[in-house]
């Protein structure tokens, strides 16, 4: 029988399974560890992960499941106006939720969040069958600890309808922090527990916790988490910017162009990720808009600059999960950053102004939540013996 754990993100999903040998990330078609979190319709197909992100050209792929999931609760959904597909939102009466309405074999349907994780969940069970060479059921799917028990619910909901039997539904920072905690043996060992501080910067939210370990196992103290911050608003921050140079330098709206939009914010995502290593990005496109090239730059100073307000915002989660968690930042022994969107210098700069210290980047940032999740599903299943390690809940 095969363990495996699931870890549904805005923008990437990881599978990862447990072996003999240890916990292993599994590969998708093109051989790669991570896939995206995209759902396209054709005319008479329905393209999942890759397929759907390559067809992002013609077909706006479906992405960002939680973030759907969120809507219906927001007062004043931003999101709404970012997505390049069609999505109503009811908040009330049985059918409340968000639902994305497409053009699929000649007739337009609606589909709801669950919908969309079911696709994406029976994805993963593909991949992950095609990977062990075994039927998958049983497994282990992260969610963030932010979710009502109402959009826990359609978590399992979207498992059954992929054929999957989620053993537990586990806390992204928790399954990190498993997959932190059972390897060390250094941890507890000086007569009390060990502390530990976790901030995931995801790709559309942060979430932070504090963690305390023993030789037997780990307490979650406490967590903070802001829902609506994450990496592609630092994104949107860029694309804002070159949006209004573009406006000012070539006549052409991009805002208002849904195709457009999309390129330029894929653009600014790659420029996001250069300017992590370099003082200034290029950004390039040919015929973005009304056959017109355009070309832009920026330098990592003015990048900072721009995200001055959303750096503050990154140390919000991270104070609350101090002050719960009822402990001094001198009782911690390290800070470990994960997340897609932990990348930026800034991010990692304000951090360690806040901590007193600088992270630490000894866990893998994309693939941690789905190994933890692999090896909780593992000390469930009767198939594998995991050494005696408790996991204790808030």
């Amino acid at each position: 029988m095969s363990v495996v754990g699931l870890d549904v993100g805005n923008d990437t999903l990881v599978a990862a399974a447990a072996r003999q040998r240890g916990i292993d990330v599994l590969l998708n078609a093109e051989s790669k560890r991570e896939s995206p979190a995209a759902v396209a319709f054709s005319h008479s197909a329905r393209l999942l992960g890759a397929h759907a992100s390559g067809a992002a050209s013609s077909h706006a792929p479906f992405s960002s499941p939680k973030r759907l999931l969120l809507l219906a609760s927001r007062p004043a959904p931003r999101d709404l106006p970012r997505l390049p597909f069609p999505v109503d939102v009811a908040r009330s009466g049985a059918g409340g939720g968000a639902r994305v309405h497409v053009d699929h074999l000649g007739r337009r349907i609606a589909l709801s969040p669950t919908h969309i994780l079911a696709m994406l969940l029976a994805y993963l069970r593909q991949l992950a069958e095609d990977d062990l060479g075994a039927p998958v059921a049983d497994c282990v799917i992260s969610v963030p600890c932010y979710l009502t028990q109402a959009q826990r619910r359609a978590y399992v909901d979207a498992a059954a309808v992929a054929g999957l039997r989620p053993l537990r539904l586990m806390h992204d920072l928790a399954a990190t922090a498993l997959g932190y905690g059972l390897y060390r043996s250094d941890l507890g060992v000086a007569g009390g527990p060990t502390f530990v501080a976790f901030v995931d910067v995801g790709h559309s939210d942060t979430q932070a916790g504090v963690v305390a370990f023993d030789a037997s196992g780990m307490k979650v103290l406490s967590h903070g988490f802001d829902a609506d911050l994450g990496g592609r608003d630092f994104d949107e921050v860029l694309f804002e910017h070159f949006a209004e140079e573009f406006r000012d330098r070539y006549k052409i709206d991009v805002v208002g162009n849904v195709k457009a939009s999309m390129r330029l914010r894929a653009a600014c995502e790659k420029a996001k990720k250069v300017l992590s290593a370099n003082a200034e990005a290029v950004v390039n496109i040919e015929c973005l808009m009304e056959e017109k090239d355009v070309r832009g730059m920026i330098r990592r100073e003015d990048f900072e600059k721009l995200c001055a307000e959303l750096l503050e915002r990154v140390v919000e989660p991270c104070r609350r999960a101090m002050a719960d968690s009822g402990i001094g930042l001198d009782k911690l022994q390290s800070v470990e950053l994960v997340g897609s969107g932990s990348r930026v210098p800034a991010i990692a700069r304000v951090l360690a102004g806040f901590f007193r210290r600088e992270p630490s980047r000894t866990i893998n940032v994309s693939e941690c939540v789905a190994r933890g999740c692999a090896l909780q599903c593992a000390m469930l299943s009767p198939t594998f013996r995991v050494r005696e390690y408790e996991r204790c809940k808030m």
